[in-house]
C-alpha cells in the first residue's frame, strides 16, 4: 500500500491497477458500497460531513440501555437485498409486535377507534440490538483509518485524469473515482462542480425528494410494557394530537421497553421539553396514567444540514427518486451517484440504499476491469 496526499493507493486484485475511490457520505449506501468493494480487495476512503457515521440510521440508548430508534427502523420480506446483507453479516431480525388492541384516532373529542392487526399480514421486522447494529457491523469490516468524520466536501473538480475534492476546512483530496452517497438535494446545493454538471442533471437535483426530510421522530423508554399487560399492541395512528404514528419498541429479549413513532411535523418549532409534555399528555389520554411513569424521552427533527441544507424543499413522496439521470456516470466515468433516492426500486427505504450500493458496485467493477 502506498500513500499520496493522505489518500491511499490500492492495487486492484489480479490487475495491479492503481485505483483510488472516495465515497462521499457515510450512511447505509456508502458503508455497504465500501464493504462490497473491500470484499474484493478494493479499498475506498469514506468522507462524512457529520460527526457520526450512519446517516439516516440513528439508534441511541435509553437510561436502561434500551435501543431507541430515531431513524430508519423497519423492513419486510420484500426487501431481499437488505435481508441478504444482514444475513451475510450474521445479524438477527424479529417481528414488530402488533398483538392486541391498536388505536386509530380521528379527532380529539371522540374515543379512538379500536382495531386488530391480523397475524397473517406481511410482518414488519426490526434488527436485534437496533438498526445501528448494522452500521457498526459494516464499519467493523472496514479500516477505520479510511473513514473521516467532520469532512464536508464543498467542491469537486476535474484535474487532468483525476477528481480533486475540496472540503470546508480547506483540505484537498484526489481520487480516480468518486461516488456521491448523499441526498441529491444536498449535492445540488452544497457541492460546486468544475466543469459544471450537465444542465439537465443540475435542474433535477433540487427536485428529488429526500426521505426523512422534515420528519420528527420520538422515542419514550419505560420500565415495563404496561400497555401489553392492559391488552394494547402499542400501535397508534392519529389525526389529532401531537403523535401521528406510534409502535411498540420492546427489544428482542423483551426486557427493555418503550415506544417509537412520528410526531406531527408542525411541532418542530416547539422545544423538545414542550414536545415531551404534549406526547406524555397524549399517551395519558389514550393509555392511562401509567404512561406518565416514563424513564427517558428523546426526539429528533430531521431538518439539519446533513439532510436538507439551509433551505428545505418539500416535494411529493418519491418525486424524481430513481431518476434516469441519477443512474449515469459523469466527468468521464469518474463520478457516480448512490443512495436510497437514486434506487429504482424501494427508494426511500433501507432496501433502496442497499440496492443502489449493489448497482454502483457492479458499475465500478465493470469500469475498473475496462481501464
Amino acid at each position: 500500500m502506498l500513500k499520496s496526499n493522505g489518500v491511499s493507493f490500492y492495487l486492484v486484485k489480479q490487475q495491479r491497477l492503481k485505483e483510488r475511490i472516495i465515497i462521499v457520505g457515510g450512511g447505509l449506501s456508502g458503508l455497504t458500497l465500501a464493504y462490497l468493494l473491500s470484499k474484493n480487495n478494493i479499498h475506498a476512503k469514506i468522507v462524512e460531513a457529520s460527526s457520526r457515521i450512519g446517516g439516516r440510521i440513528q439508534t441511541i440508548k435509553g437510561k436502561h440501555d434500551t435501543p431507541l430508534e430515531l431513524g430508519a427502523t423497519w423492513f419486510s420480506d420484500l426487501h431481499q437485498h437488505f435481508l441478504a446483507l444482514i444475513d451475510e453479516l450474521g445479524l438477527q431480525k424479529y417481528k414488530q409486535f402488533t398483538e392486541g388492541i391498536s388505536l386509530f384516532q380521528t379527532n380529539s373529542f371522540e374515543p379512538p377507534q379500536q382495531f386488530f392487526v391480523p397475524e397473517n399480514e406481511s410482518p414488519s421486522y426490526r434488527l436485534a440490538g437496533g438498526t445501528q447494529k448494522l452500521i457498526d457491523t459494516l464499519v467493523a469490516q472496514l479500516d477505520r483509518q479510511n473513514i473521516s468524520l467532520n469532512t464536508k466536501v464543498t467542491s469537486i473538480s476535474e484535474v487532468d485524469n483525476e477528481l480533486e475534492l475540496r472540503t470546508s476546512d480547506g483540505e484537498s483530496l484526489s481520487a480516480d473515482k468518486v461516488i456521491l452517497c448523499l441526498p441529491p438535494q444536498l449535492i445540488g446545493s452544497q457541492i460546486q462542480f468544475s466543469p459544471e454538471l450537465p444542465k439537465e442533471l443540475s435542474a433535477v437535483l433540487p427536485t428529488v425528494q429526500t426521505w426523512m426530510s422534515g420528519s420528527l421522530k420520538f422515542v419514550v423508554e419505560y420500565e415495563q410494557a404496561f400497555w401489553r399487560k392492559n391488552g394494547y399492541s402499542g400501535l397508534l395512528f392519529s389525526h389529532s394530537g401531537i403523535i401521528s404514528e406510534m409502535y411498540d419498541h420492546t427489544n428482542i429479549e423483551e426486557n427493555k421497553f418503550g415506544f417509537t413513532g412520528f410526531l406531527n411535523p408542525t411541532t418542530d418549532s416547539y422545544s423538545q421539553e414542550q414536545r415531551k409534555e404534549f406526547v406524555l399528555e397524549h399517551l395519558k389520554k389514550l393509555l392511562g396514567n401509567e404512561a406518565l411513569s416514563y424513564i427517558s424521552y428523546f426526539d429528533k427533527v430531521w431538518t439539519d444540514e446533513f439532510i436538507v441544507g439551509d433551505h428545505q424543499i418539500i416535494h411529493r413522496p418519491h418525486q424524481n427518486n430513481g431518476h434516469p439521470l441519477l443512474q449515469q456516470s459523469y466527468m468521464k466515468d469518474k463520478l457516480l451517484f448512490a443512495g436510497t433516492e437514486t434506487a429504482t426500486k424501494f427508494e426511500g427505504y433501507m432496501e433502496g440504499a442497499v440496492i443502489s450500493a449493489n448497482k454502483v458496485y457492479e458499475r465500478l467493477h465493470s469500469l475498473l476491469k475496462s481501464n
